[in-house]
């Protein structure tokens, strides 16, 4: 299924957003409730980080299915993902939540940043 520039554009841009989001999250949050108790309850939310999981999915979903999505684009949507879910959504993982959820961050912006300058740069030449 082929995918105009403009919205590979879109689905990266929102994907990387959100991926921006729960970084800001994560690192910021924390810091922000040890100074401010009401953030706290924010920084604390489990229900936050499945939503941002769930937000995530129809994104990288959509980015799986359509090109420009080599192997490698790929990897990084499916480890990034797999990071965030595994960090949300396994019980067993909850002590190191905060490290997967930065790296499946970090993995999943990094897939969508390369999808997208490859919509962009084979739509540019």
């Amino acid at each position: 299924m082929a995918v105009s520039a403009p919205r590979t554009a879109a689905i990266d841009g929102v994907a990387i957003s959100l991926s921006g989001l729960c970084l800001i999250h994560c690192l910021l949050l924390p810091i922000l409730s040890a100074s401010l108790p009401l953030v706290g309850m924010w920084a604390e939310a489990e229900w936050l980080h499945k939503a941002f999981v769930l937000a995530a999915l129809p994104f990288s979903f959509l980015a799986l299915s359509s090109a420009p999505a080599n192997t490698v684009v790929r990897g990084l949507i499916i480890a990034g993902f797999t990071a965030l879910a595994s960090g949300a959504f396994v019980e067993a993982l909850h002590d190191y939540e905060t490290q997967l959820t930065v790296l499946g961050g970090v993995l999943l912006a990094s897939g969508h940043a390369l999808r997208w300058v490859r919509a962009y740069g084979a739509d540019q030449s």
